[in-house]
């Protein structure tokens, strides 16, 4: 596949360019400064591009197979909107070039509550949504951009994502968020959302993963 990865200097982003070379794939990367990313390969190109900007976005879809969206502003008390806008930016890209396969990631902290832990519905989630909620708050607009939208979308419901050395190995369910899965690292999750890109079996789920 030739795929997109918008926030490819992130822990997460630099993880999944350099897993998705190593499978064989092509990859455009794409941040607000590309030469953060220190990889280099011949199928990686890298453009310095933000998913804010409608207009530089679009014509870097051309060509493109999925989509593997790792933008992120990490722990943010302030408002925001490049989960929603730089989404449904690259979304109009996606339509107007055919480009049908996009993976997000997306917050536990984002769904609906209910179908949490006591330990989480009660002290955890509440906690961070109240010291860092803006991030959430945008996530759920992201949601309602992807189900509006005719894209093949899969967003994962991601615990805390770590700077931490992998496992090798992650749990999945489609069902309902994981017991105990409080965390996963960079490298995990950059092979989760890899893996979940080359499925065709996800479309338009949310999904859960974490250690």
């Amino acid at each position: 596949m030739r795929i997109l990865v918008p926030g490819a200097t992130g822990s997460v982003g630099q993880q999944v360019v350099a897993q998705a070379l190593a499978r064989g794939h092509e990859v455009v990367a794409i941040a607000r400064n590309a030469s953060k990313l220190s990889i280099a390969h011949p199928k990686l190109t890298k453009y310095s591009v933000d998913v804010l900007n409608a207009e530089a976005t679009e014509p870097l879809l051309k060509g493109i197979d999925a989509v593997i969206s790792t933008v992120g502003i990490g722990a943010s008390k302030f408002p925001t909107t490049l989960y929603s806008a730089g989404t449904k930016n690259l979304i109009s890209g996606m339509n107007l070039h055919g480009v049908g396969r996009l993976v997000v990631i997306s917050s536990e902290v984002a769904e609906h509550w209910a179908h949490q832990s006591l330990l989480k519905l009660w002290i955890v989630l509440p906690l961070l949504q109240r010291f860092i909620g803006a991030t959430y708050d945008d996530m759920r607009r992201m949601d309602i951009v992807l189900w509006e939208s005719d894209v093949r979308w899969t967003a994962i419901r991601a615990p805390r994502i770590r700077p931490s050395l992998g496992k090798g190995k992650y749990r999945f369910s489609a069902d309902g968020p994981l017991k105990r899965g409080w965390y996963i690292s960079a490298e995990d999750m950059a092979t989760a959302l890899i893996d979940i890109a080359e499925r065709d079996d996800l479309a338009r789920k949310h999904v859960y993963v974490a250690h």
